[in-house]
């Protein structure tokens, strides 16, 4: 490129004579009195010209900030001032100080969230160290930063006076530069500058970006450039100055660029050199940092952009993070968790909950003696120990826990509102007890009942002609049962014992007063059937005394009332008894709380599905309320009373049947309300897994060991009759297979496979198959298909409506099976008075029978000194030459023993035979 670039300034200057040359540190086609407000861009042009002729024109646009300054002057004295290095003015230091509190706002916002991220995974040990170190660490970081500001200023200040010094230098050398200039501008034929408006660019000056002080301590200064100091220090501070672009040749592979001198008028001297500004971070200036580009920038391809300070710091943030994670990892800090730990848990989920390894979990066990895998379940205990040995806390659970809170609360006092009484009446069978609840309820249930017994337990509530409600449990007096009138005696209030005045105090009544004393409840004694002829009452009282139960009228504290049930005679007595006993016992009960009670007695009804009679004994019970009762659940879809009506709820002491239960529960169980299906659902689940293991653990337990196996395979295979029972109601079906359980041999043992409610179908018909078991039906039908299956399969159903029937058929199965029993019948004795030697025969004994007769073919011993020496069988029996087949008392006969001939004078013979008895 040649030397003959010319530039055009701007305003009144004039262009220098001789092709002289300017420079500028920016490029600017701007007058020079002209406001700077507003302007955002700087356009130009560079006219390029080469030595083969040729000439280029080169567009430039400078990129500025909107900047407002007070007057024509303003940025040219801002610039100068900045040179200078003249003290900040009031409004910069403000700005300064509120970029540094934001800085230091903002770098304590990300320490506290960097502090919370920590607390998470710390314990509260760790977190106290840490919270010490990091305030050590950032007072070091502060003494550091003003250590660094420090530094910063000293290097500033030994800058300025290298800087002032490259100026003095400079100004010595700038008349050798202008003389050598005015002769290479004599070389070169200039443009005009009048016909070549556009041929210069002027520059504004640049703008200096204000440094806040952190980033001055965080990023380090530029180190300055050796190369071209004189250019730096030669620098003109000037309102417009021109860029002039040498040549390569004139360069001489130097790309300094020399100031010329600015000239107001002829022989004007030249400028002081403009200082250098502030050293600018590493990367560039802070021209560069903003996204600007110069000339020089662009001819001297110095634009790479540089780090900005936020990712700076991201950096380090990250860099602090992975270093408290990997300290972590080195197990430096340990975190304790809480470990919930069931009964049984397997390796894999015991390290998923203590975080760790699965291979350190498995080599602790094997310190302690136990191999297992990961798949492998151990006991609570072990994985305590293990929990332990990590330093976690350990929190033991069982299954069980799901029935924890499903009682509710204690009522206070203030909630407990009066309730009727729940009485139960017992006594012995065929006293009169039905009779009696239907001459209250003025009802016939003994009529509806089969063999004139009850055989169901059933519960009712009456209202007295006082208005006042009484609730009654039946129970059958039957001796099969017992578990009946066991249920019916623990949740009652008062036990009315009817005893008949013909009969009295029988096996049963014994049993009830038992029953009743368990319970801790008080007796009222009922002396049925006065009105029989032949009815003793006071004998009745009398043999009460035997069993501690003492009436009011022998001086006791017991209540007796004599009643009749036939001719409705002392009825309102027995009630006033009733009332009289509840009012002292003070019976009180919670409303307004979830319903709570026992299961009396449950059945399957065909059209309707699980029914349970249950007797509420606290809260209320309502319609749409979800039902636990024993191991069964389900949504209440209907609530009946004991004459079949519909209710929407029933309160404290009612007895009510409920429907839309899951399956059939079991007498006795207690019901609760819960708040959802899931709860009920899992504590359903729970209680018949519990049924299952019980059940298995029996069967493992009837089995017996296995000495006791090896002998009955030895004995042979034992003989059992299998059963089948299905009953009515669940109560029915338990007191039948007490009782047939009861009625088991010592070599034939009775099975009852199952024993549930509802009508036999052909599931029942297929297990009793191949079970090669009887059927027992109590009160219930077998459908068509269960019938003609069973009809095809040869199964034996066999129906009762009366429980006597059931335990006499079962007896007698029983004994058909039992095997028939051998006893010895002794027969006689024999002494032997002289041994005859036979040929071909042997020894044979001259005897004399003493007591008694001897036959053939018996069984026999040699007796010697009243010592069994031989016991066998007699070969032959003769008198005299014949073979007789027996001989009696007193008379002689020969004998010989088969298979033995030591016999002697003097021995004794004893006979016998062996009978089969019949069992």
């Amino acid at each position: 490129m040649s030397d003959g670039n010319e530039r055009n300034q701007d305003g009144n200057n004039t262009p220098s004579q001789g092709g002289e040359q300017t420079r500028s540190s920016r490029l600017s086609l701007r007058p020079a009195g002209r406001q700077e407000v507003g302007r955002t861009v700087d356009a130009g042009s560079v006219r390029q010209s080469f030595s083969h002729g040729r000439s280029k024109v080169v567009q430039v646009e400078v990129r500025k900030p909107k900047r407002n300054a007070a007057g024509p002057g303003a940025g040219a004295a801002a610039r100068g001032g900045r040179a200078g290095g003249r003290a900040l003015t009031a409004a910069e230091l403000a700005a300064r100080q509120r970029a540094l509190e934001l800085q230091r706002k903002a770098a304590a916002e990300e320490a506290a969230r960097r502090e919370e991220e920590k607390i998470q995974i710390m314990s509260a040990a760790e977190a106290a160290r840490r919270a010490a170190e990091e305030e050590r660490l950032i007072s070091e970081q502060k003494a550091a930063e003003i250590a660094a500001l420090k530094e910063s200023e000293q290097q500033a200040a030994r800058e300025q006076a290298a800087a002032e010094a490259a100026a003095r230098a400079a100004e010595q050398a700038a008349a050798e530069a202008a003389a050598r200039e005015a002769e290479e501008a004599a070389r070169s034929a200039p443009l005009d500058p009048r016909s070549h408006s556009t041929g210069g660019v002027q520059l504004a000056a640049p703008v200096q970006r204000l440094r806040p002080l952190a980033e001055r301590a965080i990023m380090p200064p530029r180190p300055v450039q050796p190369s071209r100091p004189a250019a730096a220090a030669a620098a003109p501070a000037r309102n417009n100055e021109t860029l002039h672009l040498r040549s390569g040749a004139a360069a001489g592979g130097d790309d300094e660029r020399r100031p010329a001198p600015r000239r107001s008028g002829p022989g004007a001297p030249p400028a002081p050199a403009r200082r250098p500004s502030a050293p600018s971070r590493k990367g560039g200036g802070s021209d560069r940092r903003s996204g600007r580009i110069d000339v020089r920038a662009a001819i001297e391809g110095d634009d790479d952009k540089t780090r900005s300070l936020a990712s700076v710091r991201r950096q380090r943030d990250r860099e602090r993070r992975q270093a408290e994670l990997e300290r972590l990892r080195s197990d430096q800090v340990r975190v304790v968790r809480d470990v919930i730990v069931p009964e049984t848990i397997t390796v894999a989920e015991l390290a998923n909950r203590m975080a760790s390894r699965q291979g350190e979990v498995i080599k602790a066990l094997m310190k302690m003696g136990v191999m297992a895998t990961a798949a492998q379940s151990i006991d609570g205990d072990t994985a305590e120990l293990v929990v332990e040995e990590f330093g976690h806390r350990i929190k033991r659970v069982s299954e069980s826990d799901v029935e924890i809170g499903i009682e509710g609360l204690e009522d206070s006092a203030d909630e407990l509102l009066p309730r009727a009484p729940v009485v139960t009446v017992m006594g012995h069978v065929d006293h009169g007890k039905t009779s009696l609840l239907d001459a209250l309820r003025t009802t016939d249930v003994a009529a509806s009942e089969a063999g004139g017994i009850t055989q169901h337990i059933g519960a009712y509530q009456i209202t007295a002609p006082s208005g006042k409600k009484i609730t009654f449990i039946d129970t059958p007096g039957h001796e099969a049962f017992t578990s009946m009138r066991a249920r019916g005696a623990s949740v009652t209030d008062i036990v009315v014992l009817v005893v008949a005045a013909d009969d009295g105090v029988m096996p049963q009544t014994i049993e009830a007063i038992k029953h009743a004393k368990a319970a801790n409840a008080p007796i009222i004694v009922a002396i049925n059937k006065i009105d029989k002829p032949g009815a003793n009452p006071n004998r009745v009282r009398q043999e009460l005394l035997s069993h501690e139960i003492v009436v009011e009228e022998m001086g006791g504290d017991t209540q007796d009332v004599e009643v009749s049930a036939l001719k409705r005679t002392g009825l309102d007595k027995l009630e006033e008894c009733i009332l009289l006993q509840s009012e002292m016992l003070d019976l009180r009960a919670n409303p307004d709380r979830v319903a709570e009670g026992v299961v009396i007695e449950s059945r399957l009804d065909r059209g309707r599905g699980p029914v349970a009679a249950v007797l509420v004994q606290k809260g209320t019970l309502r319609r749409g309320d979800i039902l636990v009762a024993g191991s069964e659940w389900g949504r209440v879809r209907a609530v009946l009373d004991d004459r079949g009506r519909q209710l929407k709820d029933a309160g404290p002491s009612m007895p009510v049947e409920v429907l839309g239960l899951t399956g059939v529960p079991g007498a006795g169980e207690p019901f609760v309300v819960v708040e959802n299906d899931a709860r009920a659902r899992e504590i359903s689940e729970f209680r018949q897994r519990k049924i299952k293991e019980k059940e298995a653990a029996s069967q493992v337990a009837a089995r017996g060991t296995l000495d006791q196996m090896l002998a009955r395979i030895q004995a042979g295979v034992q003989k059992e009759v299998a059963l089948l029972i299905k009953a009515d109601v669940q109560g029915s079906a338990e007191a039948i297979s007490t009782t047939v359980q009861k009625l088991a041999h010592e070599e034939v043992a009775v099975r009852v496979l199952n024993a549930s409610v509802g009508q036999i179908t052909e599931s029942d018909i297929q297990l009793a198959k191949a079970s090669n078991a009887i059927i027992v039906a109590f009160n219930v039908r077998a459908t068509t298909q269960a019938r003609e299956l069973a009809q095809r399969e040869g199964v034996d159903i066999r129906y009762y409506s009366i429980i006597y029937q059931v335990a006499d058929d079962v007896e007698q199965l029983v004994k058909g099976k039992v095997a028939p029993k051998h006893r010895e019948k002794f027969l006689g004795y024999a002494e032997i008075r002289q041994v005859f030697n036979i040929t071909k025969t042997g020894k044979v004994a001259g005897c004399y029978v003493t007591e008694g007769l001897v036959k053939r073919g018996c069984g026999v011993r040699l007796l010697r000194d009243n010592v069994v020496i031989h016991e066998g069988e007699l070969s032959q029996l003769k008198r005299f030459k014949d073979d007789v087949k027996e001989v009696a008392r007193g008379y002689e006969c020969g004998l010989s023993f088969a298979g033995y001939n030591d016999l002697r004078e003097g021995d004794v013979v004893e006979c016998y035979e062996m009978e089969v008895i019949p069992a």
